[in-house]
């Protein structure tokens, strides 16, 4: 079975490149600016904003299932259009598809934890355009999957590692929030899960992201003590005075989905202690 993961280069996408790898598998995945570092995988450039240059990649991989793990941003054309013109196409071409979503799709208000029964209710572009080609997925392609998680942990190579680092550094200006709460996910445990998703016949919502809810903040203390730095020297502030856009307490329940996995998520608390578990 051909499984073709659309943005392959980007973190999440080389953890999944990797573990197919490692699971003896030939990774097949696109990128748009550069290929991943991965020799043994087959890469394909790849834009979602153009219709056929998605269409002969279709044609030449001819996937059986494919995983969107491309984010965009708040670019609307790529996260909504880009989505929906996937999810089109695999409808067409009877592609199972597996489309990663995001925590941003919630407000943060009238819940304290969304579960995955809960309806979008976005308040910035970018969670607006991942409730865009959630809606589209989930019309379009009645056995797809729709795969939401939150902030995205990894061995120092995500983006809030490197500002944590930066902060500490004092080369970086900003400050981490106190009051804007998260569930994050290890990126190991994401793409494992992901991964176990995908090798099955399952379909609908499923909420991927660790139990334990921490703000921006706690987060960082957490990065900083793991990695030898002094947790004094980030600075702290309360998002709800800056007036930014998005949701505060946007805390993902994957306790539905866990029940259905093997794969366990690990707690942000478990996997960011230098002393704690291995991983099983």
């Amino acid at each position: 079975m051909t499984v073709l993961i659309i943005g392959g280069s980007g973190f999440l996408g080389t953890e999944l490149v990797r573990q197919e790898a490692a699971a003896g598998r030939s990774p097949v995945a696109t990128f748009h600016s550069r290929p991943g570092d991965h020799d043994g995988a087959s890469w394909h450039r790849l834009d979602l904003r153009d219709p056929h240059r998605l269409q002969k990649v279709l044609d030449m991989v001819a996937p059986a299932v494919v995983v969107n793990a491309t984010s965009g941003g708040a670019d609307w054309a790529v996260t909504a259009e880009g989505g929906i013109r996937l999810a089109l196409a695999a409808a067409d071409r009877g592609i199972r598809l597996l489309h990663v979503s995001s925590d941003a799709v919630f407000s943060g208000t009238g819940h304290s934890r969304y579960d995955e029964s809960c309806l979008p209710d976005p308040l910035t572009p970018y969670g607006a355009a991942k409730a865009a080609a959630e809606t589209a997925v989930r019309l379009l392609c009645p056995g797809a999957v729709v795969a939401r998680t939150s902030l995205i942990i990894g061995n120092g190579g995500s983006k809030h590692e490197y500002m944590v680092h930066e902060l500490a550094a004092g080369t970086r200006q900003g400050a981490l929030f106190t009051d804007d709460v998260r569930c994050p996910v290890h990126v190991e445990d994401l793409a494992a899960a992901l991964r176990e998703i995908t090798h099955s016949d399952a379909a609908g919502v499923f909420h991927l992201a660790g139990p334990d809810a921490l703000s921006r903040y706690e987060l960082g203390e957490l990065i900083a003590r793991r990695d030898g730095l002094d947790p004094t020297r980030l600075p702290a502030a309360h998002r709800s005075v800056t007036g930014l856009s998005g949701g505060l307490d946007v805390r993902l329940d994957s306790r539905a989905t866990q029940q259905k996995l093997t794969t366990r998520l690990r707690g942000a608390r478990e996997f960011l202690c230098e002393d704690g578990p291995e991983r099983t």
